[in-house]
């Protein structure tokens, strides 16, 4: 029954979720890292921008970014910091599109592309480069790492050790009309924003995008019905959240893996909250906080490191 008790507790000053969601995406200072960049070529045409922090190790940790995020953003890169502090490589990967240049398809990245994830570690983890592989991912990007390891059950690449994800919206369609209500209307403003802005720049490469419908879109479910959904080769939103939510692919999971999200998480129902699988599963584990909000988890010492990152490190520690 692998359900674990947290210990998060956090800061008094950050009283509801809401703020624990906000502050470290606002007020956080970069990690002030040092990057080196990779263009990896995709079969199809393509391309992925890749962020590597090398430092001579056999042990690669592979960070996936969260929706509308990238390898800039400040959550990977502080956790990417804290791997650095433990003597391990790191790459940050940024899907299709979410690097400072657009990509070259008309399709972009979706919330379960697990094929690019799979595609870039065959072409650009060389097995004579790691003897360990740990994957990390937040919200979106947890979603396709736990999806992932669903789909390949017993064919995974012989070097994966664990898997850490946090946040994750296991349930896609719930969690897109939780964040249609007006609660969580500041949330989807800004998704909508940069989403709508990555959609009307590939309409000026490609006319048969029509970019006028944007301007009734406010939320998931329109938005994923007249762009998501056909673009990647979806019947419609639904068909697209059912087939690319990972609380469907939890129970095939064998390597060890464990997600840690919080309570009072602003962008989750409790459907993203997975017990009943976790109940069953002797390596997939879940940590449910009383608090945390959103990739949140903030605490303050001397390191500047969040509990995310401390708890991520204990985790991994374990399979290496």
């Amino acid at each position: 029954m692998p359900l674990i008790s947290s210990t998060y507790k956090r800061p008094a000053f950050l009283a509801n979720k809401h703020l624990e969601t906000i502050y470290p995406a606002l007020f956080r200072p970069d990690a002030q890292l040092v990057t080196q960049t990779e263009r990896l070529e995709l079969p199809d045409g393509d391309f992925l921008d890749l962020d590597w922090y090398r430092q001579g190790s056999s042990k690669l940790m592979i960070v996936s970014h969260g929706l509308e995020g990238s390898s800039k953003s400040t959550y990977a890169r502080w956790m990417a910091k804290r791997l650095i502090a433990e003597g391990y490589d790191v790459l940050i990967w940024n899907f299709r599109g979410c690097s400072d240049t657009p990509n070259r398809l008309l399709r972009f990245y979706h919330s379960g592309d697990s094929q690019d994830l799979r595609t870039m570690l065959e072409l650009a983890v060389f097995p004579a480069d790691y003897q360990d592989l740990i994957l990390i991912g937040f919200s979106m990007g947890g979603n396709i790492t736990l999806k992932y390891l669903g789909e390949q059950e017993n064919i995974l690449d012989a070097r994966l050790r664990c898997a850490v994800t946090f946040s994750v919206p296991c349930d896609l369609a719930s969690g897109a009309a939780h964040l249609a209500k007006w609660e969580s209307m500041v949330y989807m403003n800004r998704f909508m924003r940069s989403l709508k802005k990555k959609v009307r720049e590939k309409a000026t490469r490609y006319p048969a995008l029509d970019p006028k419908p944007l301007e009734g879109i406010r939320t998931f479910d329109a938005f994923d019905e007249m762009y998501t959904a056909p673009l990647h080769g979806f019947k419609n939103a639904q068909d697209y959240w059912h087939v690319n939510s990972s609380l469907f692919y939890i129970q095939q999971i064998k390597l060890p893996t464990i997600l840690i999200t919080a309570q009072n998480d602003p962008f989750l129902t409790q459907a993203c909250y997975p017990v009943e699988e976790a109940r069953k599963m002797q390596d997939f584990f879940l940590e449910i906080s009383k608090h945390g909000g959103h990739c949140g988890f903030s605490q303050f010492n001397n390191t500047g490191f969040y509990w995310s990152e401390d708890r991520c490190v204990e985790f991994i520690q374990q399979y290496l």
